[in-house]
């Protein structure tokens, strides 16, 4: 019986503890942290180069244009609403695009937004306008280029270097 005592004595004072514990700890208070973040609109732009490959202004270019493709892309905020600009080049004259060999010769040349090259791609009304971002996935946009046909320039290296824009 002695036994049982104790064990019911001891119980007792691991009840009067857990009690004084629970009672020291009768009340709590709470509070709301608020979070926040935002987020604004941004893209970056990329090329590919617009390589035209070889030009034959006596045989194969007399009567027909040498045509080639770059590309641009794009990645932008979700829903972003942009435009896609082409300036007219380091070697333009007027709003004639130039490929130059270096000295004073030059090619004309045009980018156009639709492979039908009907529509020039610069930097007014001539933007490209896609949809709004459906995600912050790139996405690639040909420029669809055009060195027209029965040019009388000399033998060399072409190039022209044209800035593209995206605005957001």
């Amino acid at each position: 019986m002695r036994h049982g005592m104790r064990t019911a004595a001891v119980l007792g004072v691991v009840a009067g503890l857990v009690g004084t514990a629970a009672h020291l700890r009768a009340g709590s208070a709470t509070a709301s942290l608020a979070s926040s973040a935002s987020i604004s609109n941004n893209c970056t732009i990329s090329t590919a180069a617009l390589a035209f490959g070889a030009y034959d202004p006596v045989v194969a270019n007399a009567a027909s244009n040498l045509d080639g493709t770059g590309t641009v892309t794009i990645a932008c905020t979700k829903g972003a609403a942009t435009t896609i600009a082409l300036d007219l080049g380091s070697n333009a004259s007027g709003s004639t695009r130039r490929l130059t060999d270096g000295s004073s010769n030059y090619l004309t040349y045009e980018i156009y937004q639709d492979s039908g090259r009907t529509t020039v791609w610069g930097t007014g009304a001539d933007v490209e306008t896609p949809a709004a971002a459906p995600s912050k996935a790139a996405r690639a946009f040909t420029a669809y280029g055009r060195v027209t046909s029965n040019q009388d320039s000399p033998a060399g290296s072409y190039a022209d270097t044209v800035t593209a824009t995206v605005n957001f």
